[in-house]
């Protein structure tokens, strides 16, 4: 027996996430219910008056030139834990996010995660009542994007 929700979805660890107020095109997104909120890898950000914040979302991990600029007001402050222990202010803006053919609204906190695998985190509070995640998969509702580019093999190498 489960206790799966009859509106709620299943997707995968990973998935592709676009931001369609932001016209941000799908960017890998980990889903993990073991944070509680969920993140956005941004390059920079700017605050700016009336509660507002400017910020740069790079379309591509490997060329962070390629942005989008996005303004948005600030949602709320806060203060993360991260996993390593580290505490960190964070402002929090509020977007709709789109998973295959679904979409919900979530607050997602501005944070560089140029170092991690995925640059976006989706955490319980944006999962919860809405998805359930099958730890096992990736990509249920989104394809992976074809490679761009393959590295060349030398010959006689393999």
């Amino acid at each position: 027996m489960t206790d799966q929700k009859p509106d709620s979805v299943v997707i995968g660890w990973q998935e592709f996430v676009a931001l369609p107020e932001w016209n941000v095109p799908p960017i890998r997104a980990k889903s993990d219910s073991g944070a509680r909120s969920s993140a956005i890898d941004v390059v920079d950000f700017e605050e700016l008056p009336g509660e507002r914040v400017l910020f740069h979302v790079a379309l591509s991990k490997k060329n962070r030139d390629n942005l989008v600029t996005i303004e948005a007001p600030i949602k709320r402050r806060t203060r993360i834990k991260s996993s390593n222990g580290s505490v960190h202010d964070r402002l929090i803006v509020e977007t709709t996010i789109q998973i295959g053919d679904h979409a919900a609204l979530v607050e997602l906190g501005l944070v560089c995660r140029k170092t991690m695998l995925c640059r976006m985190l989706l955490g319980r509070t944006a999962l919860a009542g809405r998805f359930l995640v099958n730890s096992e998969r990736r990509y249920l509702l989104s394809e992976k994007p074809p490679a761009t580019k393959h590295k060349k093999r030398r010959p006689g190498k393999a």
